[in-house]
């Protein structure tokens, strides 16, 4: 063999053996973006809030809240970069479990024991009852419908029973009793379907939804084989995120009741979820085992947005 032939034979080889190691590298690089993208991060410091952690709720202006920041009975609001203070103290000694915000940025708090839906006027932090009933167990989580209806959820944890409210200023007005451990609550993006899953029963039931806020055509959307149900969201395209207590995730089903993503956390008990961040595809998940929130993001921005 000439001196010709092993030179190009030796830039052959070297090329080969360097388009390997950019191919390799790059693999590596896309394999770590697809781990990262489907698994969350830390957003607030771990033990901020107490293991009572729900909400969360996002308003028009992008501030985040949860409920039992340092203590039981308060609302916790926080910043852009995850630092957290104290919003309100609830009164009377009520306790908070879901947040929303309706379109007005007024904010509703579902009030677990004293059978509450507690309101808060956009733009104080003045606390008001907008709703109350003794007839209900515990409200739990919530869910305003696009035309403003808020609907509610109402677990009875020691007898693995549940109910299923509206809720206005003439008070609770009950759409299902004798249900299962009713829990997280969701209405579709076009205001037609209001999901609702039991915990313990480990099922999501789809409803047909009328502009007044009635149910019909129960349906049941998705069955789980193990661990618990906790809050729910729907994005803009209509897929519904499912915190998975105990299974340490959230999964995402598209409207068709279809599996089609699953996002590890730290924590094992996400108890809620919500969207935020600058384009409204950022998700935010409270966990109890942490007292702390995680964050991911989606492919679609949340349904508010």
């Amino acid at each position: 063999m000439n001196c010709i032939s092993k030179t190009s034979n030796l830039r052959s080889l070297l090329f080969l053996k360097s388009a390997t190691a950019i191919f390799l590298i790059v693999s590596m690089l896309f394999v770590g973006c697809e781990d990262k993208a489907d698994k969350s991060f830390d957003f607030t410091q771990e033990g901020l809030f107490t293991a009572g952690i729900e909400g969360p709720a996002v308003d028009g202006k992008g501030n985040l809240y949860a409920v039992n920041f340092e203590k039981e009975g308060t609302i916790g609001i926080v910043d852009s970069l995850g630092n957290a203070s104290i919003f309100v103290e609830l009164p009377g000694g009520s306790v908070g479990n879901g947040i929303r915000f309706d379109a007005r940025d007024n904010m509703y708090i579902a009030d677990y024991v004293n059978h509450n839906v507690l309101m808060l006027p956009a733009g104080t932090n003045e606390v008001q009852v907008f709703a109350h009933d003794p007839r209900l167990n515990q409200p739990n989580d919530l869910a305003i419908a696009p035309n403003g209806i808020l609907f509610a959820s109402d677990p009875n944890w020691e007898k693995g029973t549940g109910q299923l409210w509206r809720a206005d200023k003439n008070g609770f007005h009950l759409l299902e009793d004798e249900m299962g451990t009713t829990n997280g609550i969701e209405v579709s993006p076009d205001g037609k379907h209001l999901y609702v899953n039991e915990s313990v029963q480990r099922r999501i039931w789809r409803y047909d939804l009328d502009e007044e806020g009635n149910v019909t055509e129960k349906y049941l959307f998705y069955q789980f084989e193990d661990h618990g149900l906790d809050g729910m969201r729907c994005d803009q395209k209509g897929n519904l995120y499912v915190c998975r207590y105990d299974a340490g995730k959230v999964v995402v089903l598209n409207p068709g009741g279809d599996l089609i993503r699953e996002v590890k956390l730290a924590g094992k008990k996400p108890s809620n979820i919500t969207f935020g961040g600058r384009d409204g595809m950022q998700c935010f998940v409270t966990l109890a085992d942490r007292g702390c929130l995680e964050s991911f993001y989606a492919q679609y921005p949340g349904r508010r947005w």
